[in-house]
């Protein structure tokens, strides 16, 4: 803990001085928010500003509250349907107001969920400490940004999980209770002590105004099918609810539940009431979309329904298979498309063709998932998930994804060590533009134009016409934001047309990243991007 809180207190000493500039306060909650009558609601007030800062709300729906120190409202709402809240943030510079739409209903995740998951940091034997020192650094830096959620990622039950240890341990002691229900180990997480689960752990999370997560892996674990322990709330035990032909071939922990029988259902009931009880806002589900496990993955979704919490179901690995995709958008709020993401531009690239096949699938409560944003510093210590680097990705590449991600949308999922973050990393998580296009209100997601026309002088001989492209996406504001990506090897003047985007008329451009004004264009938008690079660019329509 003593190295990860110093990391910690040099990044803030490091990135503190811009911050330390007087501003006027500024609400980053562009998009809606979902909550689900009689179950628990939390929901912190995104804004950043200049000293202390104070709230206040007009228009909550019933049972809820603001916390007006913190900004965080929390309770339960009685009654479905869509409150325009009005939020006032107040400090030493003024204060800002914003109109922050609550709807209450039975759809959550209403825009993709951004946050922070330890497994591209930390694989499969993160600590407590560890948790909580990037949980600190997400509170400080990119909280105030709209980022929500902390999660625990992969075999947190494992008391050996070790370095350099890929595929789990098979045939490994895990810690359980007594009906087999898998518990942290309490010599990496002290606080789930005496079967306290991550209760005590999602408490400090939410302390900070942010919500918790945990990883799983799908199915019912052999030890407890071996032992054949009783089901929690139920006649069943473990061999009636075990599928033992059915074992993830890279992690041996489980044999996979019968989930079309009663007693299937009844071991998923009893894991989610338990996840409820401990307070998971998020439960990322692996070993699920390949091969796709239909029966699981609507038991799982049924569990959680009756678990009396709002939690978000997110499926994984990917490439889910695209002829799912309507049972998926039923059952999940977010599904892999991809296999495990790293920092290659081998695995980005493809990422282009992927993404465009799942667009029509997206929407408000439902998400194709292009997997985590591997920055910053991976595999601390050499972990099992790779050597000790900073990311691989250049800084081109990096903000490429973070366009694309951002323009399909994709969720956004810190996956680095969070404690040694730099300014670069911070300003690619941390620009306000670009999360409000991926958290746009609207829902809507991207069109990949048919063509982008380059300059094949500049392009070299070597690249080919595919290597071009843009990307669209009409806001809920009525303007349009537009990527421009250079997926070929050399610099590349890149253009796309008014016509082809589908306008009329004269618009104002900015470069999102940059934050510059450009010229307006009643034509064509054309830029210079470097190799495996990206422009941002965000288009209003001018005053006739």
């Amino acid at each position: 803990m003593k190295r990860l809180a110093i990391a910690l207190v040099c990044m803030m000493t490091g990135l503190a001085a811009a911050s330390a500039i007087a501003q006027t306060p500024a609400i980053h909650m562009p998009g809606r928010y979902a909550a689900i009558s009689g179950r628990p609601f939390m929901l912190d007030i995104a804004a950043t500003g200049s000293g202390p800062m104070s709230f206040a709300v007009d228009g909550l729906p019933g049972g809820l509250s603001i916390d007006t120190a913190t900004g965080v409202i929390s309770g339960t709402a009685a009654k479905d349907g869509t409150y325009n809240v009005k939020v006032t943030v107040t400090d030493t510079a003024g204060s800002a107001t914003a109109v922050v739409p609550i709807v209450v209903g039975s759809t959550l995740a209403l825009t993709p969920p951004m946050g922070w998951n330890s497994y591209d940091g930390y694989g499969d034997n993160v600590t407590e400490d560890e948790i909580l020192a990037n949980a600190k650094g997400v509170e400080t830096y990119l909280r105030p940004h709209g980022w929500q959620y902390v999660v625990v990622d992969y075999r947190w039950y494992d008391p050996g999980a070790h370095d350099n240890n890929a595929a789990g341990r098979a045939g490994a002691d895990l810690t359980m209770d007594a009906n087999g229900r898998l518990l942290p180990s309490p010599n990496r997480f002290p606080s789930a002590v005496k079967g306290a689960g991550f209760k005590p752990l999602a408490d400090k999370i939410h302390t900070m105004g942010l919500r918790f997560g945990i990883h799983i892996m799908r199915g019912i674990p052999q030890n407890a099918v071996k032992a054949n322990l009783p089901i929690e709330g139920s006649d069943f035990k473990a061999a009636d609810a075990a599928d033992t032909a059915s074992v993830c071939a890279w992690c041996k922990d489980m044999y996979g539940v019968k989930g079309d029988t009663a007693a299937g259902a009844a071991w998923y009931d009893s894991i989610f009431r338990q996840y409820a009880a401990w307070g998971v806002d998020y439960i990322k589900v692996d070993d699920l979309s390949r091969p796709y496990a239909a029966a699981e993955i609507k038991t799982i979704h049924d569990a959680i329904n009756k678990s009396g919490r709002a939690i978000v179901f997110s499926t994984s690995p990917g490439a889910t298979p695209l002829n799912q995709a309507g049972h998926v958008m039923a059952n999940a709020n977010l599904w892999r498309i991809t296999d495990d993401f790293w920092d290659r531009w081998a695995l980005l690239n493809p990422v282009f063709d992927t993404a465009a096949s799942w667009l029509p699938s997206a929407g408000p409560g439902h998400w194709p998932d292009a997997d985590m944003l591997p920055l910053g510093h991976l595999s601390v210590g050499h972990r099992s998930v790779g050597n000790d680097r900073q990311s691989g990705f250049t800084q081109a590449e990096q903000t490429t994804m973070m366009t694309l991600w951002s323009l399909m949308p994709s969720p956004l999922m810190l996956g680095g060590d969070f404690t040694r973050a730099d300014a670069w990393e911070l300003s690619l998580l941390t620009n306000d533009e670009v999360l409000a296009i991926d958290q746009d209100p609207s829902g809507k997601a991207a069109t990949r134009v048919a063509a982008a026309t380059a300059d094949r002088a500049a392009r070299g001989a070597a690249t080919t016409a595919s290597g071009t492209e843009a990307w669209c996406k009409t806001l809920a504001d009525g303007s349009m934001a537009v990527g421009l990506f250079n997926r070929s090897t050399v610099a590349a003047n890149i253009g796309v047309t008014l016509t082809q985007l589908g306008l009329k008329g004269t618009y104002h451009v900015m470069d999102v990243w940059s934050h510059k004004a450009l010229a307006d264009t009643s034509d064509r938008l054309t830029a210079n991007i470097a190799s495996h690079g990206a422009v941002l660019l965000k288009l209003t329509a001018a005053a006739e």
